[in-house]
């Protein structure tokens, strides 16, 4: 998969089928559309393409108020390129490309910049300044152009919209087997190991830092979780762990959100490496306690209750590979 960044016109400008959106957290709703867009594609003998937006224009306009983030830009990419599109088309959100008419969108980025030849939207697509575009007025613009568009439904699950809103939801509630059903696979967070405090260490429970480049994530708490990457020689392994993710309240006040996992019979050192944590069970929320013995007691309980639940929970083949 090759990514095209900036508003420059691709090297190689080859008629192609387009899908746009945010596409925040890859869920089965997306992989339906990603799925139909290849098999377009695969029809008319064009590249598969997804344009995307970065930051998220809800992101720039109003930062507070902006929903969370299932994923990271990086995180987006990877499950992108799991489904088999050619290219991805990152446009830089900001003032002047807010400022875009429908018409012009149509007629200089995606025909002139594109050679857009067959475009599918989801059932809620709207585009241009002050989001005036719709369907309606893209399929005018269609006929006009000689390009092809079409529409598709919104998934359903068990009678439930999927969406990236109703995934934040399940997460924020700690409903994790709702997150799994509405993305296909486990609701993960992915970064690099970095070095962190060593406290983990001293209580005797070592733990990998991970950076997150979400800044609010959409779920906090301590967690049984399967983790990938941490073994070189055969990265898509899983290791059982336990992790937290948040404030650390008894350490700290004030903190920021920090995911720090402690790896079941494991001694490596892996500073350095890229993890995938996948998050398969809440065990509870984050507590404040008195002192660190107290801590450590507690600590010693959810390594427990995260080995019991692990073992026979079988491991999930999920879209990251």
């Amino acid at each position: 998969m090759q990514i095209w960044r900036s508003r420059s016109s691709p090297h190689h400008k080859t008629p192609i089928a387009l899908t746009i959106g945010n596409f925040d957290g890859v869920h089965l709703g997306h992989q339906a559309i990603l799925a139909r867009l290849k098999s377009a594609s695969d029809h008319l003998g064009i590249a598969a393409c997804v344009m995307t937006f970065e930051p998220h224009p809800r992101e720039f306009f109003t930062p507070d108020q902006a929903p969370t983030r299932l994923t990271s830009l990086r995180e987006k990419l990877l499950q992108l390129a799991v489904s088999g599109v050619d290219y991805v088309r990152v446009y830089r959100f900001n003032y002047d490309f807010a400022k875009i008419s429908p018409e012009f969108f149509v007629s200089r980025i995606l025909q002139e910049d594109h050679a857009v030849r067959w475009i599918l939207t989801g059932d809620d697509f709207r585009f241009g300044a002050q989001r005036v575009g719709d369907f309606a007025l893209l399929q005018e613009l269609s006929r006009k152009m000689n390009f092809e568009v079409e529409k598709m439904p919104s998934i359903q699950i068990d009678g439930e919209r999927v969406s990236s809103t109703r995934i934040r939801e399940a997460l924020e509630t700690g409903d994790l087997p709702a997150a799994q059903r509405f993305l296909g696979r486990p609701y993960s967070i992915s970064g690099r190991v970095i070095h962190g405090d060593k406290l983990g260490a001293k209580l005797g429970f070592p733990t990998a830092n991970i950076q997150i480049r979400l800044n609010r994530p959409p779920l906090s708490g301590i967690f049984a979780v399967r983790v990938r990457g941490a073994i070189k020689t055969s990265p898509l392994q899983t290791i059982d762990g336990v992790a937290s993710l948040g404030a650390r309240p008894t350490i700290r006040d004030n903190g920021q959100p920090t995911l720090e996992v402690h790896l079941f019979d494991f001694d490596q050192t892996i500073y350095g490496a890229h993890l995938q944590v996948d998050f398969i069970h809440k065990l509870r929320d984050e507590e404040k306690y008195p002192d660190i013995t107290t801590l450590v007691e507690q600590i010693k309980k959810d390594v427990f209750a995260a080995q019991q639940f692990l073992r026979y929970k079988p491991v999930v083949s999920e879209m990251t590979r």
